[in-house]
């Protein structure tokens, strides 16, 4: 990936990202999918101006939907657990 800030595609807010951001100071993204560990390492610390200190990774697959008779697939998708130093936090995720 060449520019890296199309590697932070959104951030992920739910309950269990919640109880990673008090606890452990981990924060969840989902990211483009060709994005490798150092990659998203690089692009969070310059968009958010923090220090991570390591990157998880989890392949996503799309849930098989059905509508009456037809079925779908949804898109696939990459995202990353990015744990920061301690004392560092991401405003975007305090509040929600």
């Amino acid at each position: 990936m060449k520019a890296q800030e199309a590697v932070i595609m959104q951030a992920v807010v739910s309950e269990k990202g919640s109880i990673l951001r008090d606890k452990e100071n981990r924060y969840v993204f989902k990211v483009h999918p060709d994005a490798n560990k150092v990659g998203i390492k690089r692009a969070v610390e310059k968009a958010f101006n923090v220090k991570v200190l390591d990157v998880h990774t989890i392949t996503m697959m799309g849930k098989t939907k059905r509508l009456g008779r037809f079925q779908g697939q949804r898109s696939s998708w990459k995202k990353a657990i990015v744990r920061l130093k301690q004392g560092d936090s991401i405003d975007i995720f305090e509040g929600v």
